[in-house]
């Protein structure tokens, strides 16, 4: 199994203390986490794509690019880059830029989004979002892989011969589909045959876990090979301790000012309390074997290969985020490696054959079913 570490960059007040951070502060504490994250041996590092607040992040592109300059290994994505929103002609030429500036470490998770505040600022609407978001990856994709495009659409003005520059360093890039509630974005997936990434956030896993099924047989449908199809999957939150006392003991209190911020908002939580999130949901808090267990379950459903956990620290001081972050690297991720074998990612251009060396191995159909005993742990924070 690979890890990606995401943030969609919520700026506001700490949950516990109140105190919110400049949006200068908050910035580099994202370029800090994902260098980071880099030392610490994630596979990958995404900044996410929102146009409304808490979110501070409507440019993934400056951000990566200030990013890549601080890295030299770590996989970059966006997550997710809502093309429903943009011009494809203007998404093409700053993330072929950026391709070039990472190395050709960039890998995009494209969407259309959340949020009804950014779909009015963008004149969205419901009703065209879905045909806004495949017409744009459509032309995205023909933009990347053809030096001339002649085309015309519903949304943007037709092309003619057109140009584009400059040209990627990757030919062709990886794209993932975000998928979080709807079968669109995982039919788009399933006809070009690209990986898709489920969000896997806000209810149980049997909705995503639906779509992911969904996603697989319309993959057969076009004809793929059943053994290509590649999934990905988030988590609602992270924290790791070394006991799960300790760790509910310490998110308990940022779990329920979470809580609390929905309710005065006027959204009720689908889960009631932490306890309730950890045994339906995919937060990961408790020990590292409570988390590799519930890892291991969930791959059980949908058989994914590449997982995202926050990268925010949500609440923790700096000491908690680095230590829980040190304790994933250190406990959890090499034992969800063996337990999980998955495809080694793209390799940046020029190291290509490096990377086929030393990933001759690597399995390449993921794993439907575990069978490794459990431990004693319960997935709901309780010693069994």
């Amino acid at each position: 199994m690979k890890f990606l570490a995401i943030t969609l960059i919520a700026h506001g007040p700490d949950p516990l203390t109140g105190e919110t951070r400049s949006t200068t502060e908050r910035f580099r504490d994202v370029v800090d986490t994902a260098v980071l994250a880099e030392e610490l041996g994630f596979d990958g590092f995404g900044v996410g794509e929102r146009h409304e607040r808490p979110f501070i992040s409507s440019s993934p592109p400056v951000m990566l690019s200030h990013i890549a300059a601080r890295t030299s290994r770590i996989r970059l994505f966006t997550a997710v880059t809502t093309l429903s929103l943009l011009d494809p002609v203007r998404a093409y030429e700053d993330y072929a830029t950026l391709d070039h500036l990472s190395g050709g470490r960039l890998e995009l998770i494209i969407g259309k989004g959340n949020g009804s505040a950014q779909a009015r600022l963008f004149h969205v609407t419901s009703e065209d979002q879905w045909d806004r978001n495949r017409e744009a990856y459509e032309l995205f994709r023909r933009l990347w892989r053809e030096d001339r495009v002649t085309w015309e659409g519903r949304f943007r003005p037709s092309l003619t011969d057109a140009e584009t520059w400059p040209r990627p360093l990757q030919r062709p890039i990886r794209v993932w589909h975000g998928s979080a509630t709807s079968k669109e974005s995982v039919d788009l997936a399933a006809r070009y045959g690209d990986p898709v990434f489920s969000a896997n956030v806000t209810n149980p896993i049997e909705p995503y876990a639906e779509l992911v099924d969904h996603y697989r047989e319309r993959w057969a449908h076009h004809g793929h090979d059943p053994a290509d199809a590649l999934v990905g999957a988030g988590s609602a939150g992270f924290y790791a301790a070394r006991t799960s006392q300790e760790a509910i003991a310490t998110y308990r209190p940022i779990y329920d000012a979470r809580v609390a911020l929905f309710r005065r908002s006027g959204v009720e939580p689908v889960f009631h309390s932490l306890e309730d999130a950890i045994e339906r949901g995919s937060i990961l808090v408790g020990s590292p074997q409570q988390i590799v267990d519930k890892v291991l379950h969930y791959h059980e459903r949908l058989g994914h290969e590449v997982m995202h956990i926050s990268a925010d620290a949500d609440g923790l001081t700096r000491a908690q985020h680095r230590a829980a972050l040190e304790l994933f690297q250190g406990d959890i991720a090499p034992v969800l490696r063996a337990e999980i074998p998955s495809r080694p990612f793209p390799a940046a251009p020029g190291t290509r054959q490096q990377e086929a060396t030393t990933t001759r191995s690597a399995v390449t159909t993921p794993r439907s079913a575990v069978t490794t005993p459990r431990s004693a742990v319960t997935s709901t924070g309780v010693p069994a």
